[in-house]
């Protein structure tokens, strides 16, 4: 099996659908995911954190969409990307807003090319000290918490 010539990929293909077992689809047959499109911007924006920053800035950051206007033309969102110190904010934002003008533009450029529609997005950036430890911030950004540490176990 080589994955760089491809050598055998066919037959091991044939041999895992052999072996899968017949059923009805889990999902309707034109649901491309179980996410919502609100989870997708997010990961779009957070991608082009990861992208456009280094060491540890993107580690630190979380996005959650405030609003999402789909009957605006153009669609309209309002997302803030949280950090843990005022350092990084600034970081982000660059000078002048220099680097939070880029970073906006191309996700909004990742985004419109996901949705197939114009998108006005705006970025807002606020700090929010140790929001990776505490269990209701966490909720709050949309991360799933495990039970015993929703329990405080």
């Amino acid at each position: 099996l080589s994955a760089s010539t491809g050598q055998g990929v066919a037959e091991l293909l044939g041999a895992l659908e052999a072996r899968l077992p017949v059923s009805p689809f889990l999902y309707p047959e034109d649901e491309l995911a179980v996410q919502s499109v609100r989870f997708f911007v997010t990961e779009l924006i957070r991608e082009t954190i990861f992208e456009e920053y280094e060491q540890e800035v993107p580690y630190s950051t979380a996005v959650r969409i405030e609003e999402y206007r789909e009957a605006a033309d153009p669609i309209y969102i309002r997302a803030t990307i949280y950090v843990e110190r005022e350092s990084q904010k600034q970081i982000l934002i660059g000078r002048g807003g220099a680097r939070i003008k880029r970073l906006g533009a191309r996700a909004r450029e990742k985004i419109e090319a996901f949705l197939g529609q114009r998108v006005y997005l705006d970025l807002w950036v606020k700090p929010l000290a140790n929001w990776r430890r505490k269990v209701g911030t966490l909720q709050y950004l949309g991360y799933p918490v495990p039970r015993e540490d929703a329990d405080g176990h």
